[in-house]
């Protein structure tokens, strides 16, 4: 991206776009639909003179994608960056606009564009899994938050199979589980009309603790495969990397997964992890030498989180499944 000799920061919300031109030093205010992507264009290339110019803006989930799909369908030059990186590196900011906000992505994307790379629309496969796995997700939440209501109410009531609030609660749980069925197979369907998708799946479903749930979303956060160049940068992606903390002679701690990271994947991880501790023998084992050593439950479950991991991208990258070999140890 060096070569480029403006760049256009872009601040998203719901239904206006605040567009900055970091050399211009311009503002001006579009609508987020197809109309305003429209006149953008036209603005930009008004102002920059033809020059070489690429977009920079914030992954705002449903937001940005309508305006990642626009760009992407023009062949226009965009970079789609995290929320995170963009503010860590504004400094000390005391006052919020959109109009500054755009200002700050256009700073990041000008100061960082040699480092930064064009981002790209993920397929249409790849975009619905991602939707149907966050639906899924929404809905196994409401369905427990309904069966505990449930079970607090049978406590209470002296007849539990008689009461109206009971019989609907039960008819929602039986209704949402169907839901989740119907979406569960769904996904079953995206993976197996997708050639690499449908040989991962199988790939990673050969390792004991990795079920459907578990594949699927490491099929998508890794954008199969592809977004990752070693097990590791997944591992810190997730928040299961242990990283060093010292500083001179006084101040030394020991390794630590950082706090940032994706949550909902580590979280299925660790309860990959301990149905694996149950049904892997050698991870079994892993984890019992472990703890003789001296270390604490969780530090080893992420010893065991960090195998699986490993273990996923070994096959994937081998192209075989994984084999128990201790089975046939002599």
């Amino acid at each position: 991206m060096k070569n480029y000799k403006e760049v256009v920061g872009i601040d998203v919300s719901k239904n206006t776009l605040d567009a900055y031109c970091y050399q211009s030093q311009v503002h001006r205010e579009f609508i987020n639909d197809i109309v305003g992507y429209k006149s953008l264009l036209k603005w930009v290339l008004k102002t920059t003179k033809s020059v070489d110019v690429f977009y920079c803006f914030e992954n705002t989930g449903y937001y940005s994608l309508k305006l990642a799909l626009y760009l992407d369908s023009q062949k226009i030059i965009y970079v789609e960056e995290s929320p995170l990186k963009i503010k860590r590196s504004s400094g000390i900011v005391k006052e919020k606009t959109d109009k500054l906000d755009a200002a700050l992505i256009a700073r990041y994307a000008w100061l960082y564009r040699e480092e930064l790379k064009p981002s790209q629309v993920k397929s249409k496969s790849h975009l619905e899994l991602g939707r149907l796995l966050a639906l899924r997700d929404l809905l196994v939440r409401n369905n427990a938050g309904l069966k505990g209501t449930l079970k607090e109410m049978k406590v209470l009531l002296s007849s539990p199979t008689t009461d109206t609030g009971c019989i609907v609660l039960k008819r929602s749980i039986d209704y949402q589980e169907k839901q989740v069925k119907s979406i569960e197979d769904r996904i079953k369907e995206i993976i197996s009309t997708d050639a690499l998708m449908s040989k991962n799946y199988e790939l990673l479903t050969s390792l004991k603790g990795i079920g459907l749930v578990v594949a699927c979303q490491l099929i998508y956060h890794t954008g199969n495969f592809t977004r990752f160049d070693s097990w590791r940068a997944f591992s810190s992606y997730c928040g299961t990397a242990p990283f060093e903390h010292r500083s001179g002679t006084s101040i030394y701690k020991r390794k630590q997964c950082h706090y940032l990271g994706d949550r909902k994947m580590k979280s299925l991880l660790s309860m990959a992890s301990v149905s694996a501790i149950q049904h892997d023998s050698e991870l079994r084992i892993y984890y019992n030498r472990k703890l003789a050593e001296g270390k604490d439950k969780m530090l080893a479950i992420n010893n065991v989180r960090n195998k699986l991991i490993a273990r996923a991208f070994a096959v994937v990258k081998r192209g075989t499944p994984y084999v128990v070999l201790q089975q046939y140890a002599a």
